[in-house]
């Protein structure tokens, strides 16, 4: 079951002040026209296991620093004040996810966003904030 989130909905379900309709009335339009749009039940699962993953502090700062420029682990540590054993582990699960993806130079990996649609839901929820 869904915890109440903010104080706001706290106090919402305590007064009992929920909005509701004051008629059983389905607007048979209104389903129609957006049935199409809404999520189906798998894809809105793999974009809560998406929203899951980025529900973490450590995995949100990798993700900051790799929006400005690709890095190596070593780099990454080091911005996040991390053991590079941390980070690794963190990359691992963002690339299950396919939210980066990395490179080989040599004996090098070097990680980035895996795509601009990545890129732009993080700039998105950075500007959000401000």
């Amino acid at each position: 079951m869904n915890q109440p989130q903010s104080q706001q909905e706290l106090e919402l379900l305590q007064n009992g002040d929920l909005p509701k309709c004051d008629t059983h009335l389905v607007h048979l339009d209104h389903v129609r026209s957006i049935q199409t749009q809404i999520l189906s039940s798998e894809q809105a699962q793999q974009m809560a296991e998406i929203f899951g993953i980025l529900a973490d502090t450590n995995r949100l700062r990798l993700i900051s620093a790799l929006a400005s420029q690709e890095l190596c682990v070593c780099d990454l540590a080091a911005l996040t004040k991390m053991t590079e054993s941390a980070v690794s582990h963190q990359l691992r699960l963002l690339k299950a996810m396919r939210l980066v993806s990395y490179r080989r130079e040599g004996r090098n990996v070097y990680y980035s966003l895996a795509d601009s649609q990545i890129i732009n839901l993080y700039t998105s929820l950075v500007e959000s904030l401000y």
